[in-house]
């Protein structure tokens, strides 16, 4: 089922026609484009938030909610990422990370200062977390 859920959300994102104006440069946006209750799994919720960066875009630095499990794959271009003490590494169209709970997102970015990019993040969830993202600084 959870592959069912996410080869959806994936043709979704990548077939949507470009109904909202592309990201300006230097900004970022993120929506949430699927919230689904786990019926296998009691409290536990199936989450996608779509991220997209205009040229040289990037989200500051954060956590999620101390119960998400998340997996990323870039859909479009190339992101930057670095997690914890890790090296920062980037991602292009069809890589994938995860994000264990606990997990400090330190750089969050589009590679690129020219084109945009994106990126589908798929939240496993306590369903009572409602809050999926804390930036470090308010």
């Amino acid at each position: 089922m959870f592959r069912a859920v996410l080869l959806a959300a994936l043709f979704t994102v990548s077939a949507a026609p470009a109904m909202a104006a592309d990201v300006v440069r230097g900004e970022a946006r993120v929506t949430t484009i699927f919230d689904h209750p786990l019926p296998s799994v009691p409290g536990k919720s199936l989450r996608g938030v779509l991220v997209e960066y205009g040229p040289g875009g990037s989200s500051p630095s954060h956590t999620h909610a101390a119960s998400a499990f998340i997996t990323a794959t870039v859909i479009e271009g190339a992101v930057r990422s670095r997690i914890n003490d890790g090296p920062e590494k980037v991602f292009r169209t069809g890589e994938s990370f995860v994000e264990m709970p606990g997990d400090h997102h330190g750089v969050s970015a589009n590679a690129s200062d020219a084109e945009p990019s994106k990126l589908l993040a798929v939240f496993v969830v306590d369903t009572a977390d409602r809050v999926l993202t804390t930036p470090d600084r308010p």
